[in-house]
């Protein structure tokens, strides 16, 4: 432990109310560790938050001391950004309230918050808050950072859907923000990322979902690019209601693939209908009867249960990088490429995922909030997912090489959320336009940078 988190540790411990852990606390090990096991770090002192006068406190002592600190809620970023090596690390994953007003549709809910618990609050009185798609993902990197998700083209991205932000800033005063109170902050918030606070509450808009229809497919061989191509032709006039998203991987050895394909290259379609389920079996049928899909499911669903679907496949402790971009048109030949790269993909989990914004999303202007130029619909995350250390670099090199193929044809942006530790010089392309003030909303609130370990925008030299 550094002098400087000795000091911290010495200057909180008579006020702080939550918990103070250290390296030899019984509770240190479990509180270290985050969700991509790429990221092994041991920070000197993680101050576990109970309350907002506790975040408050934190922030005021590091920044007094000038220590490195990290803001963790779920410990789900990409980059690695919930930890740091010998550091602060402050700890919200006490502060995981949430209250509804059913009436009002409208929710509060505190930064530490995990998407399941959001989920089963809102669920009791039938409404959602559009978010990800992995229950243990933390609300507020994902909110803060644009927030993509199940709900998107129907009801607007996650920042879309903020009300107002109660924020911890790099003084330690507490702030509201919203469209009349430092409106300039509620805007570089709405997908600015973590620059510029530790947000303590946030207030956002629910819409009534219940039951979903969602039907899945997977597609071999010639028809991997042929059911992209219909897929890229049909999405940009497909109802707000669907959600089409394809996944192009290799089979499991699992459920109902034929033995001969396991392990083979595959297209895996995931058709997710919100609305009227039999306006909706129309679209999902259409979707699944093309390319001769094999283990065609369809079922109707709670929405917890479409909300937890996908936790399995990314479960905490694997190993993960990713490459992101976006196309305004995806071409035959970057399909065929995408396609022949399955057969050197080093992981059978590892996955390039394809996904189209519009709806909604894609109708909010790109100077309304941070996140920017929504006019490229077309996103391609390069995902990788495995477990063996040893694998490191073969996974990453098959990521980057396959990026560096498609970047020519990519427009410039790419989703913060989607970006690993190593993409600090690819920060500006994610805003932009935007990033002149972004940049001075930063130099405003926090113009020593203390709020540096995210995708990091710096403030103005003064």
């Amino acid at each position: 432990m550094t002098k400087a988190v000795r000091e911290i540790h010495s200057a909180l411990h008579r006020q702080f109310r939550g918990d103070l852990l250290r390296p030899g606390n019984s509770e240190y090990e479990g509180a270290c560790g985050t969700w991509n096991g790429m990221v092994a770090r041991r920070p000197g002192l993680i101050a576990r938050c109970r309350d907002v006068a506790d975040v408050q406190l934190a922030v005021r002592t590091a920044a007094a001391a000038e220590t490195l600190t990290a803001i963790r809620c779920g410990g789900h970023s990409l980059a690695g950004f919930s930890t740091c090596e010998d550091g602060l690390v402050i700890d919200l994953s006490r502060m995981r309230g949430v209250s509804v007003d059913a009436q009002a549709r409208r929710a509060r809910f505190e930064g530490g918050c995990l998407l399941g618990n959001i989920d089963t609050a809102t669920q009791k009185v039938g409404l959602a808050f559009p978010a990800g798609v992995v229950s243990h993902t933390g609300a507020a990197g994902l909110v803060l950072g644009g927030g993509t998700g199940w709900l998107n083209r129907l009801h607007g991205l996650s920042c879309d859907n903020v009300a107002g932000f109660t924020v911890v800033i790099a003084d330690g005063s507490l702030v509201r923000a919203d469209p009349k109170e430092n409106a300039d902050l509620f805007w570089a918030l709405r997908g600015g990322g973590g620059n510029f606070g530790v947000v303590t509450e946030f207030e956002v808009n629910l819409h009534p979902v219940s039951s979903v229809l969602f039907g899945a497919g997977m597609c071999f061989g010639d028809d991997i690019p042929a059911i992209v191509q219909h897929w890229r032709d049909f999405m940009p006039d497909a109802p707000d209601n669907l959600r089409w998203g394809i996944s192009l991987t290799i089979a499991p050895h699992t459920g109902n693939i034929p033995k001969q394909l396991a392990g083979q290259p595959v297209a895996s379609q995931g058709l997710l209908w919100v609305g009227n389920l039999e306006e909706g079996r129309r679209y999902v049928d259409q979707g699944l009867s093309l390319c001769h899909a094999l283990a065609v499911t369809k079922s109707e669903l709670s929405f917890v249960n479409l909300q937890t679907m996908a936790d399995h496949e990314f479960p905490h402790g694997r190993r993960y990088y990713t490459k992101s971009g976006y196309f305004k048109k995806l071409g035959d030949q970057d399909i065929r490429r995408m396609a022949e790269a399955l057969a050197t993909i080093p992981s059978p989990a590892s996955q390039i995922e394809l996904s189209y914004l519009g709806g909604a999303a894609g109708r909010v202007h790109a100077g309304e909030t941070a996140f920017g130029d929504r006019s490229s619909p077309f996103i391609v995350n390069l995902l990788g997912n495995w477990a063996d250390p040893a694998e490191d670099a073969a996974n990453i090199a098959w990521i980057r090489g396959l990026f560096a193929e498609l970047r020519p044809s990519m427009t410039p942006g790419v989703y913060v959320n989607f970006m690993s530790g190593d993409e600090q010089d690819r920060v500006p392309e994610a805003y932009r336009e935007r990033w002149d003030r972004l940049v001075d909303v930063k130099t405003h609130y926090d113009p020593n940078n203390f709020f540096r370990l995210n995708q990091n925008v710096r403030p103005r030299k003064t």
